[in-house]
């Protein structure tokens, strides 16, 4: 199928893109890689009156470390940010994640921001943003705006950003401590349906976050020892029920997170001894 007519903009600074989606709101749509969008537009999921290419926008194309923070701009691919030498000493969760995050092609054009945007349920990266209690960046002609992912991200493929709203930056706090991080998928590349990052901080237990179970990544604190561990994931796979789809029953999801959650929560232990 091909997508209705659109115009397309194409600007240069942030200040245009905002003035873009102010002045046209719910028809428009931000390009940024396009993994998914423009399948979306080719089935007319979506069809919008303007589209908003922001990949050349210089401002939005940066990784940068602030405050205790890695931002990444909304120009920012997967493969970019994969290759950023410190990330594997700044964010070893998010260098664990991103290379199950599609395939090399895709995470050439693929942007982590974009990923964020479009709030897939069983996607690694708002797992990993969730987990590490990250932020995202929200700016329009009204002003900016900083919301935690939880706040963020409403349930399947739904967001807080506003139509005006322009996605700018995720901060993915610096992690001190152990992670790991394991998914189920039937092939390498495809979305996952059961995934699970953890992350052993020194605080009281584990920070343990689950994607492909509910509507939006859920995040808890788990026992770090053994005694305790698997009955605290036993309540948690029972409490996210899990849903149907066509690559896997609820019961097996919860099965599959009975399995994998207490290995994973073990391995970011060992990772931080």
């Amino acid at each position: 199928m091909k997508p209705r007519p659109f115009d397309y903009a194409r600007p240069s600074s942030v200040e245009e893109a905002l003035a873009l989606l102010a002045e046209h709101g719910e028809e428009a749509r931000v390009l940024a890689g396009g993994q998914t969008l423009i399948a979306m537009l080719n089935l007319r999921v979506v069809e919008p009156a303007v589209l908003i290419d922001i990949t050349r926008v210089a401002e939005l194309d940066v990784v940068r470390e602030a405050d205790g923070k890695v931002e990444v701009g909304a120009a920012v691919t997967q493969g970019r940010l994969l290759a950023w030498p410190a990330l594997a000493h700044k964010l070893p969760l998010v260098a664990a994640v991103l290379p199950f995050v599609g395939h090399f092609q895709t995470r050439n054009k693929g942007t982590v921001c974009g990923s964020i945007a479009h709030a897939d349920p069983a996607s690694e990266i708002p797992l990993a943003l969730a987990v590490l209690e990250g932020e995202v960046v929200l700016r329009s002609r009204r002003g900016t705006r900083v919301l935690a992912a939880k706040d963020f991200q409403q349930g399947m493929l739904t967001t807080a950003r506003a139509a005006d709203e322009l996605i700018t930056a995720v901060r993915f706090p610096v992690a001190q401590g152990g992670v790991a991080f394991r998914e189920i998928a039937r092939r390498h590349g495809d979305f996952a349906i059961v995934a699970v990052a953890a992350l052993a901080d020194g605080g009281d237990g584990i920070r343990l976050g689950v994607a492909g179970m509910a509507e939006r990544p859920a995040v808890c604190r788990v026992p770090s020892e053994s005694a305790g561990l698997q009955d605290a994931i036993e309540r948690l796979a029972w409490e996210l029920e899990g849903y149907e789809d066509i690559h896997a029953s609820a019961h097996m999801r919860r099965d599959l997170l009975r399995r994998i959650g207490p290995v994973v929560a073990r391995e970011a232990v060992r990772c931080a001894a």
